[in-house]
């Protein structure tokens, strides 16, 4: 059976409106991410794991009428080896038959279907000529090889305007992946796989990926994609949004990624951070550090930000109090405390005075009677705190004069007060 040609004003018209419809065609294939209303037909009859493309609907109703406005034109299309859009009439256990006009059929077989959801009667499915009708026999179209074609325009299309794809991992191979794009295979790298690349695989099969198309030569059936690509870009998007969302002295949580004598090295929100030495702890930062791990998350304060460098240093002991002020609130100046002596050494003695609380007295601060005795309890007044060494500074003598201070006070109280007529008085009777 021979696919009728039409009259020369209608073969005309139809091929106007036929070629209208191709331009609108790769034209939108050009202009979106997505592809038509061929591609809606690909991604709804595939496999879950085939759903690689995105579709904007508008244009694929739009375009879809204009497709079943123009049946007559499917016969020029089908010579010019261009997918159509076709309805699903009939099917038996080899083919599946769709309208291809003009009161002919044409037959898709059902193993290009494979992977894939066979149609149902009355719905549309694209397909393109691949043997022409001959006697009795139908045109034989190939619904895969229609897929192949809108897939390696849109991916065409994905590469010249960086745009990026959605495939599936169909196979590991050695030094990387076979990646599936509806029915298209490309290739990944291990080194393309990851961020700095991959020793052996790690993306399990059927994985869904996105990846950019760093080598696109369909013809020579070279298609190289790199999920890296992605990650690094989503990584730089991530650090500049986190920076730009972050303030010196917020207060956040930071996983320990390595530990140095220097410092902590953290990760927060996808940047690398640092805790440099004197800010893990007040007072003994060496003997902190051995207490953190690789993994573990910590509470801290954002000291310093470097938007260009993208690095933030972090402080632990800036979440703490000061044990400075803790000393300066609970001793102040002037305040007298009991300590024991614990050391006595050439210029200056050390006293326990509390728990984690000690003091130092320098030896002009000693007694007026000398230098304290080891294991001594003694009263000693505080003149200060040493920053450096958390201890409390303390003076005997200090204490002594103070305490000297009161006596005379107390007695001047104590004392009666001699009145001018009392001293007259005593005067008279002398």
């Amino acid at each position: 059976m021979e696919i009728k040609k039409s009259s020369d004003d209608k073969e005309n018209s139809e091929d106007n409106l036929n070629e209208k419809i191709v331009k609108k065609n790769v034209s939108e294939i050009e202009r979106e991410k997505s592809e038509p209303e061929m591609a809606k037909e690909i991604e709804e009859g595939s496999d879950s794991e085939n759903n690689d493309m995105d579709i904007a609907e508008e244009n694929e109703i739009n375009i879809m009428e204009e497709f079943l406005n123009a049946q007559d034109n499917i016969s020029q299309k089908l010579h010019n080896n261009e997918p159509v859009y076709v309805k699903v009439v009939a099917m038996d256990s080899d083919y599946v038959y769709v309208d291809i006009g003009e009161k002919n059929e044409g037959a898709v077989p059902v193993k290009d279907f494979e992977g894939f959801k066979l149609p149902n009667i009355g719905t549309k499915i694209i397909a393109v000529l691949e043997k022409k009708e001959r006697g009795n026999n139908n045109a034989i179209l190939s619904y895969r090889k229609a897929k192949e074609i809108v897939t390696l325009r849109w991916l065409e299309n994905a590469y010249k305007e960086k745009q990026r794809v959605k495939g599936r991992i169909s196979q590991q191979i050695k030094g990387g992946y076979i990646v599936s794009i509806n029915g298209v295979t490309a290739f990944m790298p291990l080194s393309l796989s990851e961020f700095g690349g991959a020793p052996r695989h790690y993306l399990p099969l059927n994985a869904k990926v996105k990846f950019y198309l760093i080598d696109f030569e369909p013809k020579n059936k070279k298609i190289i994609v790199s999920r890296r690509a992605v990650l690094e870009e989503d990584e730089k998007a991530r650090r500049e949004r986190v920076l730009a969302q972050s303030r010196e002295g917020d207060y956040t949580r930071v996983v320990v990624s390595k530990i140095i004598d220097s410092g902590i090295f953290v990760r927060y929100q996808g940047i690398e951070g640092f805790i440099r030495l004197e800010d893990v702890d007040w007072k003994d930062p060496k003997k902190e550090l051995l207490n953190h791990k690789r993994g573990e998350r910590l509470k801290v304060k954002i000291l310093s930000i470097d938007r260009e460098k993208q690095k933030i240093n972090f402080g632990i002991k800036q979440t703490k109090p000061n044990p400075i002020d803790i000393l300066k609130r609970r001793y102040p100046v002037r305040s007298s405390v009991k300590a024991k002596v614990i050391e006595v050494a050439d210029n200056y003695a050390k006293a326990h005075i509390a728990e984690d609380v000690y003091g130092i007295i320098d030896e002009e601060d000693y007694s007026y009677e000398g230098a304290p005795v080891k294991d001594s309890v003694i009263d000693a007044a505080v003149v200060g705190v040493n920053t450096e060494t958390y201890e409390l500074k303390l003076s005997i003598k200090k204490f002594e004069q103070i305490e000297n201070r009161k006596r005379i006070e107390q007695y001047s109280k104590q004392t009666p007060k001699i009145t001018l007529g009392q001293l007259l008085k005593d005067s008279e009777k002398k």
